[in-house]
């Protein structure tokens, strides 16, 4: 069953980088930069066809493990007045940009989808406490509507549970609206719990079900993929920092195994669209990420182009982005070591 939660998974991948790599296509074409192929895939060809019209092949190839597109002048010198290097810098700047947009939207539409299938919407009022003697009902109280933990703010049950796990696992300061005023309560409490050696706050109260309209589907579904954002960014700080180790990070393998805990769930279709939602969101993050050999990368080059009207000399950018790739790949294959030594 691992092999078909892996399979499945490579599935997932590979459709969300070929809608990625769509974006770069679709927004290419409007730029009117010559794009030599699309493929569907990595590896050797087994389908491939040219078009007349416009001389683009488009190939599926072995192994469902994403895509690309090649463009002409992209990492080479092009005599092409229509090659990628030889468009002004915004035509180049919205192409790079367009293929981690399409990720932030396609997550955005998955959590639409999502929160329509919800039978309820959490607000951030609190209703009451999960036991009598809950540790926050010191400071908190019935009637309070949340409105920051700490100075993030919060605008949806979601949000509120996910800053309480994410900062509540030290006394936090939390900002209220009680009787029509705004209230802060310092170092309010919170039971903890600990995953993946980390420590976690944990929520021990009941929110009110806030009402459930088309605007206020979008609403939430907007506030969640807001979060998720957050909690991608706060997940890298983390790392960094120290407060989560290698062992919070997976790869496919491990990402394999969320798949299949969440088609055993009671809930494996809301299960499967969040964690699409997920790593959709998880995915344009980190290719928006100033990190040569991403997207990222590529923008920032292309901005600091923008702002001094001289192009970074390309063989600077060529081993610039091949050392960055190669320190990437060995953490792709650190973490993949990882997660098969879990496995037994």
């Amino acid at each position: 069953m691992t092999i078909l939660y892996l399979m499945l998974t490579l599935l997932i991948f590979g459709v969300l980088v070929t809608l990625h790599e769509g974006g770069h296509f679709l927004v290419a074409r409007l730029n009117g930069i010559t794009v030599n192929e699309f493929a569907i895939g990595m590896g050797p060809k087994i389908f491939s066809h040219v078009s007349k019209k416009s001389g683009i092949r488009y190939s599926v190839r072995a192994l469902p493990i994403g895509g690309y597109v090649s463009m002409e002048g992209e990492d080479t010198e092009s005599d092409d007045p229509n090659s990628f290097l030889n468009k002004n810098v915004w035509r180049r700047i919205s192409t790079v940009f367009a293929g981690p947009a399409v990720n932030l939207v396609v997550g955005f539409l998955c959590m639409v989808l999502l929160v329509s299938m919800g039978a309820n919407l959490a607000s951030t009022e609190i209703h009451s406490f999960a036991a009598e003697g809950a540790v926050s009902n010191a400071q908190l109280m019935a009637g309070d509507e949340v409105v920051k933990v700490g100075s993030t703010s919060v605008h949806t049950g979601n949000e509120l549970t996910y800053e309480i796990m994410n900062q509540g696992y030290k006394p936090v300061d939390i900002t209220v609206i009680r009787d029509g005023s705004t209230v802060v309560l310092e170092d309010v409490v919170f039971p903890t719990f600990e995953d993946s050696g980390a420590t976690f706050g944990q929520y021990d109260f009941y929110v009110v079900a806030a009402p459930k309209s088309v605007g206020n589907v979008i609403y939430h579904a907007f506030w969640r993929s807001i979060s998720t954002v957050k909690m991608v960014w706060d997940s890298l700080t983390g790392i960094f920092s120290g407060r989560f180790g290698l062992q919070s990070i997976s790869g496919p393998i491990g990402v394999a195994e969320v798949v299949g805990e969440a088609t055993k769930s009671a809930f494996p279709i809301q299960n499967l669209v969040y964690l699409l939602a997920l790593l959709s969101i998880n995915l344009g993050v980190m290719n928006f990420l100033p990190i040569p050999g991403l997207d990222g990368g590529r923008l920032l080059f292309l901005l600091i182009e923008a702002v001094t009207g001289r192009h970074l000399d390309r063989r600077i950018e060529g081993y610039i982005n091949a050392v960055c790739v190669m320190l990437l790949l060995a953490l792709i294959i650190l973490v993949g070591v990882k997660d098969i030594v879990n496995l037994f």
